[in-house]
């Protein structure tokens, strides 16, 4: 089953049972799908599919981190729930000692020997990634071990 039609019978499921913070957070996602399908005048596959949740876990990231430090720990709290909400329909994201494997594999691979092979250590890892890691985290590794 696609991604997008999951996310729409999840819609529906959440309308029927009343759960209004997940109904609001699959609209969101439905509306953004709906705005790329116009852009790019064709459906959506699983990989654009993937790259709006990313771009929404990003978000929320941001967000609760910025209402943590404000103390607005509620705000902070229903933006975690979203996030719940939304890595549900993404694939399972790797621990950083998994992630930490895959770019020692992709330095060696790729030959990089200090910092400035950054971009293309890091557009080799999030390739294989495949929207399983995390681009901050996946950063920070890739910049330590280059700096070794």
């Amino acid at each position: 089953m696609l991604i997008a039609d999951k996310i729409a019978d999840d819609c529906t499921k959440a309308l029927k049972s009343g759960d209004k913070n997940k109904v609001s957070v699959l609209r969101m996602i439905k509306a953004s799908m709906k705005n790329r399908e116009i852009e790019k005048k064709t459906s959506l596959t699983d990989e654009d599919m993937q790259s709006i949740l990313l771009s929404f876990v990003k978000r929320s990231k941001e967000s609760i981190e910025q209402f943590s430090h404000a103390g607005r720990s509620e705000l902070a709290q229903k933006e975690k729930d979203e996030l719940m909400v939304i890595q549900h329909y993404l694939p399972r994201q790797l621990s950083e000692e998994e992630t930490r494997e895959i770019v020692k594999g992709v330095i060696a691979e790729t030959g990089a020997s200090g910092p400035r092979d950054l971009g293309k250590v890091m557009k080799t890892v999030m390739a294989k990634l495949k929207g399983q890691g995390d681009g901050k985290v996946v950063n920070k590794l890739v910049k330590e071990m280059l700096e070794a």
